[in-house]
């Protein structure tokens, strides 16, 4: 998956309910629509935040 350019791997299949996960990331939106494509095609529910964390502006992912 890519987000602004940044290529991350996460291992989604093990991404439990209940468990959360943050990217960094400056534009919220368009990472938020990034990241439901990946899911989507998927078909994993989750809930997303955009949030500043330590200082750190980015996308909280929740899988529910």
């Amino acid at each position: 998956m890519i987000v602004e350019g940044v290529s991350y791997q996460i291992s989604w299949r093990k991404f439990r309910r209940g468990t959360s996960i943050f990217i960094p990331c400056l534009d919220g939106t368009k990472a938020k629509e990034d990241v439901m494509v990946v899911l989507k095609r998927l078909r994993i529910e989750v809930a997303l935040r955009v949030s500043i964390e330590e200082g750190i502006r980015g996308l909280r992912i929740w899988r529910v």
